[in-house]
């Protein structure tokens, strides 16, 4: 029982961490300063992300719809 905890207190963890890294890579970054460090540079000039999830809204209302409607025909077959 308590290793189960543990395994999902370390998954609740590392995806927090990589939440938190994505909301800064997406937005956070944007309203910052241009910084001299190669590496948030390259983060605050990308705009892959920024557009990754609205992008993604649409895919997922189609998968929602096809896994509602792949239960249906399996209840009623």
């Amino acid at each position: 029982m308590v290793r189960t905890e543990l395994w999902g207190w370390l998954f609740i963890t590392i995806g927090s961490v990589f939440f938190m890294g994505f909301l800064y890579t997406s937005i956070v970054s944007k309203f910052l300063p241009p910084s001299n460090n190669p590496i948030i540079s390259v983060i605050q000039n990308d705009w892959y992300y920024c557009f990754l999830v609205p992008l993604t809204l649409p895919v997922l209302v189609v998968a929602v719809y096809f896994h509602w409607l792949s239960m249906k025909l399996f209840k009623h077959a």
